[in-house]
């Protein structure tokens, strides 16, 4: 008995490998963030798995004594207001999967929140200096106030 090919979301081929091309960690503005931030003198875990009580949380750049959790967010998957936008194609599985997302992020925020992390948000378009800046400033904050 053979066994019928299933039936892919994406609407074609092409779309289909370019999606499953997607990288989890180690993107270009990932890395050329940490790069920056690494310049800065900034020791760092990426891909840091943090268990909270209800959900399980990969933070792309981690900074777990100061508990500072940084993420760099696509302006496709995570609904840029500037230059976020939905495909033509399947519109009804994108407006479901991308809202997904953004759901997701508040619900990580909120719960490292309430776990005493501080979360910083770098938007993929967003120069690189502007966020490792960002996310140094938090850093160091963090870390006077522990030393204190």
């Amino acid at each position: 008995m053979t066994s019928r090919p299933i039936r892919s979301w994406a609407s074609s081929d092409a779309t289909r490998r370019s999606m499953q091309a997607n990288r989890r960690c180690d993107t270009a503005p990932e890395l050329r963030l940490r790069s920056a931030l690494h310049q800065r003198g900034f020791r760092f875990r990426k891909d840091y798995r943090v268990d909270l009580q209800d959900l399980r949380v990969r933070i792309d750049i981690a900074f777990p004594r100061a508990m500072v959790a940084g993420f760099v967010d696509g302006c496709f998957w995570h609904r840029c207001p500037e230059h976020g936008s939905d495909p033509c194609r399947n519109g009804d599985f994108w407006q479901r999967k991308l809202d997904r997302n953004v759901e997701r992020d508040r619900r990580v925020d909120a719960e490292l929140k309430a776990a005493g992390w501080k979360v910083v948000r770098v938007w993929e378009h967003e120069p690189v200096e502007a966020g490792a800046d960002r996310i140094g400033r938090v850093v160091s904050q963090a870390t006077a106030r522990s030393l204190n």
